[in-house]
C-alpha cells in the first residue's frame, strides 16, 4: 500500500514499524504497542481491565522489541532511516481497527519533529478515524464500512505481504521507482 502511495506522489519510501503488545493468552487483543525507536504506548483500559502487572508488560514489550528490531534490520538492508525532520510524513497502513498501533507510530514519529503527519488508510471504522484525527495534522480514511468487523473484509485478497516482498519494494523505491519529493 505505502509503495503505491509513494510512487504516485514521487516520494521517498521507508518503513516505520509498530508491533502490537498482545495480552497474554489473548494475543489478538492489544494492551499497547511498541514503535520504531522503542517508544511503548500502553492501552490503560485493557491493562487495568485484565489486571496486567508491569513486569508482564515489560516482558512482552522486550519480546516484541526484539522482533521489531529484527524486522527493521532485515527490511533496511543497511539503509539508514529517512530524516523526517521538518518534512511532511504520510503514515500508510492497509487498514485500521482500533488504531492503537497507528497511535503508537504517531507518538514515536512526533519525537522526530516532522513538519506534518498525515495518516492514510483504505479502511477503518469511523470512530477510529475520528480519534486519530485529533492527534495528526490530516487523516485520510478512504472508506469507513459500517458495521466494521475486520480490516480484511474490505479486501478481495488480504494476503499478507512477506518479508521478501517488503525488502524488494524498499529496494525498488531506493533505486528510483518512487523518486524523492521535491521540497
Amino acid at each position: 500500500m505505502a509503495y503505491e502511495v509513494a510512487g504516485a506522489l514521487h516520494a521517498p519510501l521507508d518503513v516505520f514499524l509498530v508491533r502490537k503488545l498482545g495480552v497474554p493468552d489473548h494475543d489478538e487483543l492489544a494492551m499497547g504497542a511498541i514503535a520504531s525507536g522503542g517508544l511503548v504506548v500502553i492501552n490503560d483500559d485493557v491493562v487495568r481491565g485484565f489486571g496486567i502487572p508491569p513486569q508482564v508488560i515489560q516482558r512482552v514489550a522486550a519480546e516484541e522489541g526484539r522482533e521489531l528490531l529484527r524486522r527493521e534490520r532485515a527490511y533496511r538492508e543497511g539503509r539508514r532511516p529517512l530524516d523526517v525532520t521538518g518534512k511532511v510524513v504520510i503514515l500508510v497502513d492497509d487498514g485500521l481497527a482500533t488504531g492503537s498501533s497507528m497511535a503508537a507510530a504517531v507518538s514515536a514519529l512526533k519525537e522526530m519533529h516532522p513538519a506534518k503527519i498525515v495518516v492514510a488508510v483504505p479502511a477503518a471504522p469511523d470512530s477510529t478515524c475520528r480519534a486519530l484525527k485529533t492527534i495528526v495534522d490530516e487523516m485520510v480514511c478512504a472508506t469507513t464500512p459500517s458495521p466494521f468487523f475486520a480490516v480484511g473484509q474490505s479486501y478481495y485478497d488480504f494476503a499478507q505481504t512477506t518479508d521478501d516482498e517488503v525488502r524488494q519494494l524498499l529496494r525498488d523505491s531506493s533505486n528510483g521507482a518512487a523518486s524523492p519529493l521535491s521540497e
